[in-house]
């Protein structure tokens, strides 16, 4: 069995999504695939969304909200993206649609759309929609998205249910209301809304489905789990693993990040002991479906083009 991530040489994606929880070193795996296929000529984008983004402090560039070159590396272009922004451009796209809707049968200020934005799911909804819009603008080749640590990456799978249950309550809603004015509008002087609330409610729904159908789709999307030998580690992946099963999302590579491969002093030795026996667990629980790749732990940082290169070329070899 393969124990690289060569397969993605022969089978193209457009969206590559590397997930795991925090500390486990999940974007120096984001840049070295980023890296990687920048390298083979792809335009490449690697994303953050992680709270904490450390993009700059790898690549040893600012980066920032806005997609920017990676100067030292053809076809590589970075962004750090964080929730205010994402939650700007969903205001910019449909804030002004909501408030004609609603301004036109109740006195509300514009900030009423800040309200509207803050309802459960809609932040990362739209990061969802924003990472698609992306990949389908045909400006890259190829996105990788170097997630929130799990928690958020958990959230994600289960927001068409989060998002479609705050769509039904604002639909009662709406419906509601909607039923009081049909009956005070011959005292009630109304304005007309050009779309109903219910319209807008609807395209939403069909944002959801449409960014679920696509990172669902193994012709298009991957998602590559990353995780450390300790037992904190192995737990979140498999909780990572089962939310995925049941979510009909394939995970078809582990990477296991920072283990000891030469044991020179007795420390090493009981830490290489017990890094090993995790190891185990993951290979008898996933080695039949998931290809299980490991790297290093290294005696410096993983800083700069030259040493992303080298976690590159072990994810990569043949």
């Amino acid at each position: 069995m393969e124990t690289s991530l060569n397969r993605l040489d022969r089978e193209p994606k457009r969206l590559i999504m590397i997930g795991g929880k925090g500390g486990v070193g999940k974007t120096t795996c984001a840049s070295a695939i980023a890296l990687h296929f920048s390298l083979k000529g792809k335009k490449t984008l690697i994303i953050s969304s992680d709270p904490t983004p450390s993009l700059s402090d790898i690549f040893e560039i600012e980066i920032g909200d806005q997609e920017k070159p990676i100067n030292s590396v053809k076809n590589l272009y970075g962004i750090e993206i964080s929730s205010e922004v994402v939650l700007k451009k969903w205001k910019e796209r449909f804030g002004p649609e909501i408030y004609e809707v609603v301004s036109s049968f109740a006195s509300v200020d514009y900030d009423f759309v800040d309200y509207i934005g803050g309802a459960p799911g809609i932040e990362e909804e739209y990061m969802l929609n924003y990472i698609l819009e992306l990949v389908e603008g045909g400006k890259y080749d190829l996105v990788v998205w170097d997630t929130a640590p799990a928690g958020h990456t958990l959230r994600l799978l289960h927001l068409p249910q989060i998002f479609l249950k705050h769509l039904e309550a604002a639909t009662k809603f709406y419906m509601n209301l909607y039923s009081y004015l049909e009956k005070i509008k011959e005292t009630v002087k109304l304005k007309k809304g050009k779309r109903s609330l219910l319209e807008i409610i609807s395209g939403w729904e069909d944002l959801a489905e449409k960014v679920v159908s696509f990172i669902r789709d193994p012709q298009k999307s991957e998602f590559i789990v990353v995780t450390i030998p300790e037992a904190l580690g192995v737990k979140q992946t498999e909780r990572i693993i089962k939310d995925f099963d049941e979510y009909q999302l394939k995970v078809n590579h582990l990477i296991v990040n920072y283990v000891i491969q030469q044991a020179d002093c007795e420390f090493h030795k009981a830490r290489s002991q017990m890094q090993q026996s995790y190891i185990k667990i993951l290979k008898e629980q996933y080695s039949q479906r998931i290809k299980l790749i490991e790297t290093p732990l290294f005696p410096h940082e993983i800083k700069g083009v030259e040493k992303i290169k080298k976690i590159s070329e072990i994810l990569f070899e043949s």
